[in-house]
């Protein structure tokens, strides 16, 4: 005789393991994004650190070049496609620079928003951050 369905003791197996890897990939899920947003400020802060200390050594005019910049910031080129705002995708976040010798603007933005991050980050001259 064939029986129908699952016992009592196999449908509690089952929903155990189903808990167990929520309870797994959940945390995981949630701390990508912030671990990704964390990591596109810190490149940004980076970036306009580097501008800030050109204009410091130029009497205060700013890199107009992703060259100029890379005196100051090795990875400036892997960020900055050119100085004009094309992106460039490095991990979850798409990076853009604009730049002139009368300032800049570095621009963070996830690639996909949700789980990889939903916040556009942008540093201007003077190394304004925003949003914080």
């Amino acid at each position: 005789m064939f029986r129908k369905g699952f016992t009592l003791v196999e449908s509690i197996i089952i929903l155990t393991i189903i808990v167990l890897l929520t309870v797994i990939v959940v945390p995981y899920l949630t701390t990508s994004g912030k671990i990704n947003a964390t990591t596109a400020k810190e490149i940004l802060r980076k970036l306009s650190v580097a501008a800030e200390n050109y204009a410091t050594s130029h009497s205060g005019a700013y890199p107009a070049r992703v060259a100029e910049l890379t005196d100051f910031i090795a990875s400036a080129g892997s960020y900055c496609a050119n100085a004009t705002g094309a992106t460039t995708v490095m991990g979850e976040y798409s990076y853009a620079c604009t730049l002139s010798e009368d300032g800049y603007t570095f621009t963070a933005s996830p690639v996909i928003t949700g789980t990889n991050g939903s916040v556009t980050y942008t540093a201007t001259t003077g190394g304004v951050l925003t949003p914080l």
